[in-house]
């Protein structure tokens, strides 16, 4: 089988149903999909249309109203349709553990998180370090209720706001205008550092725009960073690169992985401007990996518990994704996923303990279809994005994944 190029696409926080461990983790009952397609019925009195996604598998995941699941007789995709579902091995249900289990880095030891709020001793010293005069908030929150509460004190007073989640965050919103972007970035940079003791996950940089007494309400800007611990160990890309495979992320990506194994990158604006940069790099990168987050789902939406927005997203990604896919050749393979989910009808604002989708699609004469079954990790993605552009299975015995690429001969 002859792949030249992967495109790898990662829906963040569409999962398609409670994985076996959901108790632990408090999210018995989630389904960010088929949850989701019960309540947008249920509030607009119509189904969801997911006619692209459809036909590569999405309905065979989960039951989601609007989207029946494919049979070989009622297959409607112009090439070969794989569809699956992938267990998380790791320890968590954040975008960090699940991007990098997708590499073949598990997670196995926690990143920490810290509900009540960081000690202040720690506080200070990054107080200290950065000549601030305080900070607000320092709790667990979600960040657009968080600047709707401290806006105001923050543009009155200049303390940036600190703030954390269930997730291994954090997080520290700042006025774009009167605080700035490059000081914001800046005193997040060195909270990396104090994160990196604390066996913190990522540091996010949350600018925000706007002034509700000249009539502006708070807005968060697409201008945020992911500052991320670096990965403990190579994952695939890594070896891809070392193999002299090009590896292109476009959105979060490389930040996610602190810019292991990602050779170039393409920060993006949301799903739209994703989208755009996604189908331009198909027209001009001919060969490698192509590795695309679209974050809208989570951030815009699951986050908030916004069901008919994050409907209308995934929408407006499937009239997209076929435009995507009639411009793929033969020597393409598509793989869409996910990182965690993020069920927008389930209590909290948090992420959510779910399977996660994997639709692979390539160009070919004949439509056919194929079940992959419930793969064993995340890192199946990786192995299989590894063999497909080396051609070989990877014999890295500390990297958990195993390829189904011998799967889609056909």
């Amino acid at each position: 089988m002859t792949i030249k190029r992967v495109i790898w696409v990662v829906m963040d926080g569409v999962g398609v149903g409670e994985l076996p461990d959901s108790a632990k983790y408090g999210d018995v009952g989630s389904d960010t999909l088929g949850n989701l397609s019960r309540a947008f019925q249920k509030k607009t009195s119509r189904t969801l249309r997911l006619p692209t996604l459809g036909s590569l598998g999405l309905g065979n995941l989960t039951s989601i109203l609007g989207v029946a699941p494919m049979t070989e007789s009622t297959a409607k995709s112009p090439g070969l349709a794989a569809y699956g579902k992938a267990i998380e091995l790791s320890d968590g249900k954040d975008t960090t553990s699940g991007h990098w289990e997708m590499a073949g880095v598990v997670v196995e030891k926690p990143f920490k998180t810290f509900p009540s709020g960081f000690a202040p001793e720690i506080v200070d010293r990054w107080v200290r370090e950065n000549q601030l005069p305080g900070v607000l908030g320092n709790k667990a929150a979600s960040g657009t209720e968080i600047i709707e509460e401290l806006g105001r004190e923050h543009l009155r007073t200049g303390k940036p706001i600190l703030y954390t989640s269930a997730d291994s965050v954090w997080q520290v919103a700042a006025h774009e205008e009167s605080f700035g972007l490059d000081r914001l970035n800046a005193i997040c940079k060195s909270a990396r550092k104090i994160c990196d003791e604390l066996q913190i996950s990522r540091v996010i940089s949350r600018p925000f725009v706007g002034n509700p007494d000249q009539g502006i309400p708070f807005s968060r800007t697409y201008n945020r960073k992911d500052l991320s611990q670096r990965p403990f160990k190579k994952s695939f890309l890594d070896l891809l690169t070392e193999k002299g495979i090009a590896t292109l992320g476009i959105g979060k990506i490389s930040n996610i992985y602190a810019g292991q194994g990602i050779q170039k990158n393409i920060d993006t604006k949301g799903n739209a401007d994703g989208l755009v940069v996604l189908q331009e790099q198909i027209q001009q990168t001919p060969r490698g990996l192509i590795y695309c987050n679209l974050i809208d789902f989570d951030m815009l939406y699951g986050h908030r518990r916004d069901v008919e927005g994050f409907a209308l997203a995934l929408e407006a990604f499937d009239h997209a994704l076929a435009r995507i896919i009639a411009t793929l050749s033969n020597d393409d393979l598509m793989i869409i996923t996910a990182d965690h989910g993020n069920d927008p009808t389930y209590r909290g604002s948090d992420h959510t303990r779910e399977y996660i989708p994997i639709l692979a699609y390539r160009p070919q004469a004949k439509p056919a279809t194929l079940d992959l079954g419930i793969r064993g990790s995340f890192g199946d993605i990786g192995a299989t994005v590894f063999e497909a552009l080396t051609g070989a299975v990877s014999t890295a015995r500390d990297l958990s994944g195993e390829s189904f690429l011998g799967k889609l001969h056909a």
